[in-house]
This record gives structure tokens, sequence and C-alpha cells, in this order.
């Protein structure tokens, strides 16, 4: 059977890809709406910690989803190539629509306590578990039905389904946000985006349901052969194990790292740090994520032309490049009285290091109650970017504003609520010295350079979309049928699940405790250097690979 011909007079190409595409975008849209309301589920499900270690334990409820996707891999990969592709993705659409649903469903903590938090956590997980075997599904289909010299554009039409979803995410929340106001949204309206995935998970199974199996599964299966074992053969055999590594630290890290960077970082870092509008940050993201859509399917075409890897290694690159000029440009852009004032009264919080925690708390049980970790959250609860000076042993914490020293307080020993008015306290000086040094308590809408925020953002999914167009098209041909589903997604969801998904509460917790606004970007270097260095020496060309002739 010739590669890109209907499987037994099915469905034709366009029909093929548009329905994959669609499933794909609506799974998407499922897990960003999650992600975009994080700080609206911060204060809903983790009522009962502090401002800092809600938001944290909100992203790392958001990140679960992504650390349970490499299981989902494993599952729904050996499904998938043992029994079909098409049975496995109907299978991950239905779990992942029914999960988003329930969400929408749950009571918050004000209503069931503990509960609350554990039961967003599951479905959470369940969100994950059913991506993480949806992509590879959805992108092996499309390339096995795909002729290898236009496997990279029509790849490129899953790769983009991630922009449609976060496009579909945002349009609902604005809209909806728009119509219900801002307080009724924020008090139940939020729950809307999530309860509209059953009307979407019903159009996404109808056009699946039309769907037939893929023409190399349906040749490999009429070939037969002996029987498939799937993990022994992927990961446990030199031959393919070796192109699970070489996916995994060539190209998948760098993806975790330089997609959700450009996607999920950015915002937070613009809604928390600079303090924009959240309805300008939304906005702002959607817009670009409008205007780079369709450069997914035209890096996935430039690679069908010159290659996967040299248009890879382009986005890998060019993100390198842009990382740390492009935040402390950002900042400028869209908050520049807080770039003016971190100039002329820079922050240093002068402490006895022996009392300063690291200001990062999972489980939401520190009581950071020393002068020194009091000083630290005001500072970082006020996106405000600071220096540390060792002070005497056992003195209390100061905070010094450009000339002017604010004294912070001890709160070792006392109760729950004497603490809170402490920090109130502390709270109120700090901020009150910041305003008087001319840090702004937002950002001034009117000072925001709307255009270069734009183009800023637009160099981010440049590197993005090049990095991820070629990427389902290169992933697809690394690997033979017999272990196509498994191997290849396995890789994708350790990179985008774990690298990816713990980004955003990583590098807010780097940011928290160094105290540098800036030196969470470091997560996102550190793991697209090494992807780089891996992707120049040890991961092959692979445009143009015969799919059907790599099935033993």
């Amino acid at each position: 059977m010739t590669e890109g011909t209907d499987a037994r007079n099915g469905p034709g190409l366009k029909t093929v890809v548009g329905a994959s595409s669609a499933g794909t975008a609506f799974e998407w849209y499922d897990f960003f709406v999650f992600g975009s309301l994080t700080t609206i589920i911060a204060r809903h499900f983790f009522a009962d910690a502090g401002e800092t270690v809600s938001y944290i334990m909100a992203l790392l409820t958001f990140g679960l989803g992504f650390v349970v996707r490499p299981l989902g891999a494993l599952v729904f990969g050996w499904f998938g190539d043992r029994t079909g592709r098409k049975t496995t993705f109907l299978v991950t659409i239905t779990l992942m629509g029914l999960a988003t649903v329930a969400i929408g469903l749950l009571p918050d903590y004000g209503q069931i306590g503990i509960a609350a938090p554990i039961l967003l956590l599951i479905m959470r997980m369940l969100q994950g578990f059913a991506l993480g075997g949806e992509y590879g599904g959805a992108a092996i289909y499309v390339a096995e039905h795909s002729p290898r010299e236009k496997r990279g554009l029509l790849t490129g039409w899953i790769q983009t389904t991630a922009a449609m979803g976060l496009i579909g995410a945002l349009t609902v929340i604005l809209t909806t946000r728009a119509i219900l106001g801002v307080e009724a949204f924020d008090e139940w309206g939020w729950r809307i985006p999530f309860l509209l995935s059953a009307l979407l998970l019903a159009i996404s199974l109808w056009i699946r349901l039309k769907l037939n199996e893929s023409p190399a599964y349906q040749q490999m299966e009429a070939e037969g052969g002996e029987r498939r074992a799937p993990y022994r053969e992927a990961f446990l055999t030199w031959k393919n194990g070796r192109f699970v590594l070489i996916a995994l630290f060539g190209i998948m890290i760098a993806q975790g790292a330089v997609w959700y960077c450009g996607y999920f970082y950015t915002r937070f870092f613009m809604e928390r740090v600079l303090k924009v509008d959240t309805n300008t940050v939304d906005q702002l993201v959607l817009m670009v994520t409008v205007a780079s859509a369709f450069l997914y399917i035209f890096f996935g075409w430039l690679s069908d032309k010159v290659g996967r890897k040299p248009v890879m290694l382009f986005g890998m690159i060019l993100a390198l490049v842009a990382f740390f000029p492009g935040f402390h440009a950002l900042t400028k852009a869209a908050n520049p009285a807080l770039a003016e004032a971190q100039v002329s009264a820079p922050v240093t919080v002068i402490a006895d290091p022996a009392t300063c925690a690291l200001q990062f708390d999972p489980i939401g049980k520190a009581s950071f109650s020393s002068s020194c970790d009091i000083a630290k959250s005001v500072l970082s609860n006020a996106g405000v970017s600071y220096n540390n000076e060792a002070g005497g042993r056992g003195s209390v914490a100061m905070v010094r504003i450009g000339s002017v020293e604010v004294a912070s307080a001890e709160g070792a020993g006392m109760d729950a609520a004497a603490l809170k008015a402490l920090r109130t306290d502390v709270e109120t000086r700090v901020r009150a010295a910041l305003v008087a040094a001319g840090y702004p308590e937002r950002a001034d809408p009117a000072r925001i350079n709307m255009p270069l925020v734009f183009a800023i953002l637009m160099i981010f999914m440049i590197g993005a979309t090049a990095l991820y167009g070629p990427q389902a098209a290169a992933l697809v041909e690394l690997f033979p049928t017999r272990v196509r589903y498994t191997a290849m997604s396995l890789p994708y969801n350790i990179g985008t699940g774990w690298v990816g998904g713990l980004l955003p509460a990583a590098s807010f917790a780097l940011v928290a405790a160094s105290g540098n606004i800036y030196f969470g970007l470091w997560y996102s270097v550190a793991f697209t250097l090494v992807a780089v260095i891996v992707s120049l020496i040890w991961l092959p060309e692979t445009k143009g690979r015969d799919l059907n002739t790599m099935a033993d």
C-alpha cells in the first residue's frame, strides 16, 4: 500500500487531518482552560494557604496533569500498538472530556473543605492521563496517511491544534467574563468554560467515529508476524531504545522548556510580576496565539523542504538567545515604571541567612514566620525583584528600598491570627515605601507599549513553532510501525509533561527563592541548552523516510 492513500475506501486525507486535528484541539482546549484560570482556581480550591503558596499549589495542580502524562503514554501507547490507533484515541478523548466537565461541577474549598483540592487533583490527573495517549495517536494517524513529501505539512495541522485549543479557551473565557462581569465570573462564571466541554466532546466523538484505521497499521496487521511486545521492543532493545533517548533529550526537553515558557511563563510573568491587568494579558496571549497559529504548518512545510533537524534547531537556538533579553525588554515595554524603579531604587533584604527559608512550600505547611521570610514573602507577592545581603546573627530583617530602610518583624511562636496581623503590618509598611520609591502597584495601561509587547511575545512564538511544527513528523519517522505509538509517546509526554508542565511552578519557586524576577528563566535555558547539544551530535535527519518499510 502506498503512503498517503485511503485505507479500504475510508475517508479522504482532508477528513483524516480535519477529524484528528479537531479532536486534539478539543483536548488542548480542556487542558488550557485550567492553565488560563489558575489564579481563580487558586482562590477557590486552596483558600486556606497564603497568596504565594496557594498560587504555587494551583500551578503544581496544573503541572500534575502533565506529570501523569507519561503513564498515559505507556498505557495508551501499548493499546495503540496492539489494538489500533482509532479505538485508542476515541477512549482518550472521552476520558479527557468527562474529567473536564467534572472540574466545572466540583464544590470548592468553602463548601467541602480539603476534599475540594483532592477531587480537583484527581480530575487533573485523569486529564493528563488521557492527554498522554491523545497526541501520539493523532500525530501517528495523520502521518501514516500522509505522502512522505507532505508529512511535515500535514502533521503540522496536528501541531497547530495546541494553538487552536488555547485560542478556543481564551475566547470562551474572555467572552464569558465580558458577558457576566469580572465579579460574577470570578465567583461562579469560571465554571462555564469547563462545562462547555460536554458539547465539544459530543462533536469530537461524532467526527472521529467516521474514521478508519491507518494504512500502515492495517498493512502490518495483514502481514501478520510474531506477537508484538511494545514495551520490550521500544525500550529494551538498543535499536529503538537509543532513539527514545535521543527523542527525549534532543527534542522533547527543549519542547517543554521553549513552548511552555513562551505560552505560560510569559503569561505568569506579565500577570503576577509585571502586574498587567488579567484581561489585557488574555487579549495579548490570544492575539499572539492567533498570529502564530499557522506558523506550525509553515515550519512543518519547511521541514519537508530542508529537513526536520535544521528547522527544530533554529527554534531552540532562537529561544535560547531570546530568553533573558526578551524578558528584560518585556518589563520595560509592559511596566516601564517598574523597570525605572528597579534602576533608581533597587531593593535589598538584609537578614541573618540562617533565618531565611526557601520560599517554596508545595504542601502548604511551612509558617514562614521569621522576619526574613516575612520580608521576602511580601516582596514576592508584590512582584518586586530584590538582592540578598547578610545581616548580623539573630538580627531582625530589614528591607532597603533605595536609601529607605523598613524593618520587618519576628513572628516565630505566634499563633495564626497574630502572625497574620504581623504580616499585614509589615506588608503595609513595605508597600508604602515601594510606592514612595516609584514602584507601581499595577501596570499603567496608558504606558504599556502594546506593539512592542506583541513583537517580543512573537519572537518567543517563532522559536516555539519552529521547534514544534516539524516535531510530529520527526518523532513518527524515528520509530517502526510495530512500536511507534509507544516509543514516541513516552519521550513526548516526559518532555512536555515533566519539563513543560512543571515549568511555571518551578520557575516561580526559583524567583521566590532567589528574589530575582528573571532567575526562573534558568530552568528553560538549562533544558534547551542540553537539547541543542544532543540534537547537534546525535539526532538523525528523518525527512522522507517510508513508514511502511519500517514495519518490521
